[in-house]
């Protein structure tokens, strides 16, 4: 009887063992069978044996063309405050992915003197986290990176930097509601941070990132001025409602806060409100249309000018999951200022944009364009703003992926700006190219779902080239990214 709880543990262990072992071999080709005189020899089958696959245990490869199959519909409502896509990756579970980069960027010139030619390089040293948090009617998504960076331009030294992207959804029958929050404290302007590498974004990235989509331009503080200097705060915190009031219409209710605030004096701090309410009405599976209003707060820390600015839009919509997002906005502007030193207290004017996102089977796109009123990057207290940025991915073999992104920004001072702030305002132009390979599949990574396998798939090895050119009358800035690596290991949970 003493030897009763020993015995009892042993079977215990041994039948967990078993399951396990179960588990972690659940894909191993099953045992061929013996021949014998009952069971005569098959003969060989004509078609060949499948070549080896990379199972993804966080969802489909996006660069597989049978994975499109698995794509959830996109849900973002027409007149919302995030950006429209072709569909989101059906994740199968909960996890959580660290991960370490490593990035550096060459300038010619030097963030305070930018008309003299003084090659310089910033080096960036990171570590990143992304989580997906899963329930039954909720979803919470969090991609995080934070490090230091050290530079050799002497005005700008060393810093730290850091970029949060979070968004958590709730859907309770016709109710849609949705928190996105994203904040950054980068020792530059945001546009173009990075070069088109994952230094740019939050999150570890790759097929282990979990995908957030981005806001609107107009719901978050404007940063495509190069003039604004040093250090700066960036938040956007969004509150989305969507309620279906029928199988085809439905209403979209968005409250946004948003600051930037710089770390150095001579730019301006500023705060805004935004709020917005829509309509949406489906007319086919794959065509919607919709009618908005939005209003913007923005306030000036230290300076009497605030602007109150009032848009309403009629907005077109087009979607066909994996394949194609599409939107299209325009409409008045009506812009009220506080201080009215150069002109009337109002303006009328026109706004709109447009967002753009295709795929292929081995190649996809997206551009956004928008035209209006912004906040002044840091530099005029509100500022007319014409925004085009546009990306495209296309996987050139097996192991090899290229990238080509560009960015163009225009800013100029509204009617009512204060005189002493009228300066010129240098157009912003930038191109990135980017070359990343990732490791063919080995025959380990077709047996093994555990962490053994997250081993050999998520290490990364990637080099990035890319530019800058910003042009006016006085100076010009050139910037080159010059290389970019990753490590990227992973643990999940059911």
């Amino acid at each position: 009887m003493k030897r009763t709880p020993r015995f009892s543990a042993t079977l215990l262990l041994a039948a967990v063992s078993l399951c396990g072992a179960a588990r972690v071999f659940a894909q191993d080709a099953p045992p061929q069978e013996t021949p014998s005189q009952d069971n005569p020899p098959q003969q060989a089958s004509a078609q060949p044996k499948p070549a080896g696959h990379d199972y993804q245990p966080f969802g489909d490869d996006p660069n597989d063309p049978s994975s499109l199959s698995t794509l959830t519909p996109d849900a973002t409502p027409l007149t919302g405050a995030l950006v429209p896509g072709v569909g989101t990756q059906d994740m199968r579970h909960s996890y959580w992915a660290p991960g370490f980069q490593y990035g550096n960027v060459a300038r010619s010139t030097t963030v305070l003197q930018p008309t003299v030619t003084d090659w310089n390089s910033t080096s960036f040293v990171a570590g990143n986290l992304s989580l997906l948090e899963q329930w039954s009617h909720s979803q919470l998504t969090v991609n995080y990176t934070g490090g230091g960076t050290f530079s050799t331009d002497s005005s700008q030294g060393n810093s730290f930097y850091h970029q949060l992207g979070l968004v958590q959804a709730f859907t309770l029958r016709r109710w849609q509601v949705s928190f996105i929050d994203q904040f950054s404290y980068l020792p530059q302007t945001q546009f173009g941070f990075g070069a088109s590498s994952p230094i740019g974004a939050p999150g570890v990235g790759g097929s282990l990132g979990p995908s957030l989509q981005g806001l609107q331009s107009s719901y978050q503080p404007s940063q495509n001025i190069f003039a604004a200097l040093g250090n700066r705060y960036s938040n956007s915190i969004t509150t989305q409602i969507v309620y279906q009031l029928s199988p085809r219409g439905s209403v979209t209710l968005s409250g946004s806060y948003g600051f930037l605030k710089f770390v150095q004096p001579g730019n301006i701090d500023s705060n805004d409100s935004i709020f917005s309410l829509g309509y949406n009405y489906t007319l086919t599976k794959n065509d919607t249309i919709g009618v908005l209003y939005r209003f913007s707060d923005f306030q000036y820390l230290g300076n009497p000018q605030a602007i109150q600015d009032h848009v309403a839009q009629l907005a077109y919509g087009r979607k066909i999951t994996g394949r194609l997002a599409m939107r299209l906005f325009a409409g008045p502007e009506l812009t009220a200022f506080r201080v009215h030193m150069l002109g009337s207290a109002n303006r009328t004017s026109v706004s709109g944009g447009a967002n753009l996102s295709y795929a292929l089977a081995r190649t996809n796109f997206s551009v956004n364009y928008n035209h209006g009123v912004a906040g002044g990057c840091g530099v005029f207290t509100g500022s007319n703003s014409d925004t085009l940025q546009g990306v495209a991915n296309r996987q050139l073999s097996r192991v090899w992926h290229g990238n080509i992104s560009f960015g163009y920004a225009r800013n100029s001072s509204l009617p009512n700006e204060v005189a002493a702030s009228l300066s010129p305002v240098p157009d912003v132009q930038r191109v990135f190219c980017r070359c990343r390979r990732r490791p063919a599949p080995g025959p380990h990574r077709q047996r093994f779902t555990g962490l053994h396998g997250l081993s050999g798939r998520c290490q990364r090895g990637r080099l990035h080239y890319g530019g800058v050119y910003q042009l006016c009358a006085t100076s010009s800035l050139t910037q080159l990214s010059v290389a970019h690596a990753a490590a990227r290991p992973a643990v999940d949970w059911l």
